[in-house]
């Protein structure tokens, strides 16, 4: 009985010892011991970064009748938003605001100094300014992209929307009559464009509240480059055309027909961001 005991603890001993250590697995080739493969813990893939879809902007624009300042707010367009960032479309929202100008229009330097205010300097003949507020939605397809940030990227860009014209009318001071500041009626005709009594403008305040607004709409396409040189700015140049129409025909110059409809080529710059 006491060997019985003895064997059966001898055996409860190897029997642990075995356990506490790898098993070895043996071949028909006893020469030959193979251990049991260590099974180690997957490491965790660390997450991509989100894709581009996002853009925000601001650009001057220099027009062949005047010049403008906007905004784009927009979102990046793609089937693949893992190539969002290198090659993308955008649907994007515009605010701008503009002042059209005549081609005829020349600023000249009176010889009188100007004793009721104002400038000196006035643009002979003018007898409106036209600001313009627009608003408008437009989209940006890409045309030749760039997999490398250093190439630059080109797009066509159509925009069309609402376009409220602000009309205010064009004060300049004269040396005779009463009241000094006159603005171009068919009684004041003669006067206003006398350059003899003529001393300068009367100042952008002068008109202020005399602004008549006048709703109509805008349309224009363009090409865009964008020569950033890293996915998450925007550093573009845009060339184009520019087409604006106004629900009752507005006149800028003197000897001048009103109009209803604007016509204008463009180049603009523009930076941003994307995310």
């Amino acid at each position: 009985m006491n060997r019985a005991l003895k064997l059966f603890i001898l055996l409860s001993v190897l029997s642990y010892g075995a356990h506490g250590q790898q098993d070895p697995v043996f071949s028909s080739d006893s020469s030959k011991v193979y251990k049991k493969p260590e099974i180690f813990i997957s490491q965790v893939k660390p997450k991509a970064p989100k894709p581009i879809i996002h853009e925000l902007s601001l650009g001057y624009r220099a027009n062949t009748d005047g010049w403008s300042i906007y905004t784009d707010c927009g979102r990046v367009r793609t089937q693949d938003l893992k190539k969002s960032d290198m090659f993308h479309n955008l649907l994007y929202w515009q605010l701008e605001f503009t002042e059209k100008t005549n081609p005829k229009e020349q600023k000249v330097t009176s010889a009188t100094p100007n004793k009721f205010g104002g400038s000196s300097s006035y643009k002979y003949g003018k007898i409106n300014n036209l600001y313009v507020l627009k608003f408008g939605g437009g989209f940006r397809k890409m045309l030749a992209g760039k997999p490398d940030v250093g190439c630059v990227s080109i797009h066509w860009a159509n925009t069309a929307g609402f376009a409220l014209g602000l009309l205010k009318p064009y004060y300049i001071n004269v040396s005779t009559g009463d009241p000094h500041a006159i603005k171009y009626t068919d009684i004041t005709q003669s006067d206003f464009l006398d350059d003899n009594i003529i001393l300068g403008s009367a100042g952008f305040s002068k008109g202020l509240d005399e602004i008549v607004f006048v709703p109509g709409g805008h349309i224009k396409t363009a090409l865009h480059f964008d020569f950033s040189t890293n996915k998450k700015t925007v550093l573009a140049v845009e060339t184009g055309v520019n087409a604006e129409f106004y629900s009752t025909p507005i006149q800028l110059m003197a000897n001048q027909p009103a109009i209803t409809g604007f016509y204008d080529i463009f180049i603009a710059f523009q930076i941003g961001k994307r995310w």
